[in-house]
């Protein structure tokens, strides 16, 4: 067997099926996306090579830079919210009553669709019928919030079920690691004394640091390229309040027919992930993650 694993053509064999469907399936739409921003072209027609406009369009294109924050924003939000899933699963990864019952809540919303948790909020979010508007009625607020059609909030009040569909998975993602902790450590510190903030902070937090990274990458990439329960809710709306850089993308290219041009923001958000990605990585490196020679 170890003399049929080290034929490099063996090797080449096995890798090259999986080499092809990365190919077909990532790098060429990526080629692809990026050549078509260098184009005019409703998606259907003939097209017209312009060169660098469109990459030169988005440097003046105001509500691309609006979206941008906005995109910007849901990563901030993202980022902050990670706090409190880490704290969650702090608590559920100790022996406390009901952890179990709690473990199995929290993944509710992984097992819907982005579709029904967006058509589940704005039932919430409905200004005469909605459970929120009700709740503050009741409380003697007699004109609550139109969460959904005031520009000025319809953003944050996005930002909230986002944050609740994606609670799950960092959940679940922070208590397995913290359930890889050498409990042999944990005891040593309880029987030195330590409280279980001290043990938390001290022992748990640093053994889990590379995880926390992954997420913190996770959260900012996927909040930039976010799209669908948006969509679904505001459509980027009202006026463009609730706007996100995919949205807009999708707007250019499907709604306006400027394919070329919503190719050349899909591209540039490409590009930004990619250096929010190696920006993050470059901050939160340290020593043990670099390799002595």
């Amino acid at each position: 067997m170890n003399k049929v694993m080290s034929d490099k053509k063996v090797i080449a064999l096995y890798v090259l099926p999986a080499f092809l469907l990365l190919m077909i399936l990532v790098y060429v739409p990526i080629v692809l996306t990026g050549y078509y921003g260098l184009m005019k072209w409703d998606g259907i027609g003939r097209m017209e090579f312009i060169g660098l406009d469109n990459y030169i369009r988005l440097l003046s294109d105001g509500m691309f830079w609006r979206s941008a924050y906005h995109s910007l924003l849901l990563a901030i939000f993202s980022v902050i919210s990670l706090v409190g899933y880490l704290i969650i699963s702090l608590v559920l990864s100790g022996k406390i009553k009901g952890a179990d019952l709690f473990r199995k809540i929290y993944l509710i919303p992984m097992l819907l669709s982005s579709v029904a948790i967006a058509q589940l909020w704005m039932r919430i979010y409905h200004p005469t019928n909605g459970v929120m508007n009700r709740f503050l009625m009741s409380l003697g607020i007699d004109e609550p919030p139109l969460w959904l059609a005031d520009t000025n909030i319809v953003l944050y009040a996005i930002f909230i079920p986002i944050i609740w569909q994606y609670a799950g998975f960092y959940i679940l993602i922070y208590y397995a690691a913290l359930r890889n902790v050498p409990n042999e450590l944990v005891e040593a510190a309880r029987i030195d004394g330590a409280t279980p903030w001290q043990i938390g902070y001290k022992i748990k937090l640093p053994l889990i640091a590379g995880v926390i990274k992954v997420t913190i990458v996770l959260a900012i990439v996927g909040s930039l390229k976010y799209f669908d329960l948006i969509w679904v809710m505001t459509g980027g709306g009202p006026n463009g309040a609730s706007e996100v850089i995919a949205s807009y993308m999708y707007k250019q290219a499907f709604s306006q027919y400027n394919f070329g041009y919503g190719s050349a923001i899909g591209f540039s958000l490409l590009l930004l992930c990619l250096g929010v990605t190696w920006l993050i990585r470059k901050l939160t490196v340290n020593k043990d993650d670099q390799i002595q020679y």
